[in-house]
């Protein structure tokens, strides 16, 4: 069974949303998403500034396995990307929801209902 945090909420493609206080989140892909994919070889982010919509794809994934788009998981402002992942991808392997983050964003409006709670995300996965 994959680690699904309590805290988190998730897009049925496999991102997570950490809200903080400030109405930023950050987001990243969940331990099943990168268990899938396998060795994560490289990650391509956007550059802070660009403006996603929900459901937009935002960056893409690539492993030994495929490659996978990514996708925003609620409409959002990303503030920061995660560079570390540009010389360490293999992080997001190792640690998907702390030091695999991705995108740090400052959402537009709430988060989506449509987003899963740990229990819905663990019924989705199977």
């Amino acid at each position: 069974m994959s680690n699904i945090p309590a805290d988190l909420r998730y897009a049925k493609s496999h991102e997570w949303l950490k809200l903080a206080a400030d109405g930023t989140a950050l987001v990243g892909i969940t331990d099943y998403a990168q268990a899938s994919l396998g060795d994560i070889t490289f990650v391509q982010l956007p550059k802070p500034g660009a403006e996603l919509a929900a459901g937009a794809t935002f960056g893409v994934v690539e492993s030994v396995k495929a490659a996978s788009d990514l996708y925003a998981p609620a409409a959002c402002t990303v503030l920061e990307v995660n560079t570390a992942l540009d010389s360490a991808p293999e992080t997001v392997n190792r640690d998907p929801y702390a030091e695999g983050w991705m995108l740090k964003v400052k959402l537009q409006g709430s988060a989506p209902a449509e987003l899963l709670d740990a229990e819905g995300y663990g019924k989705h996965v199977g």
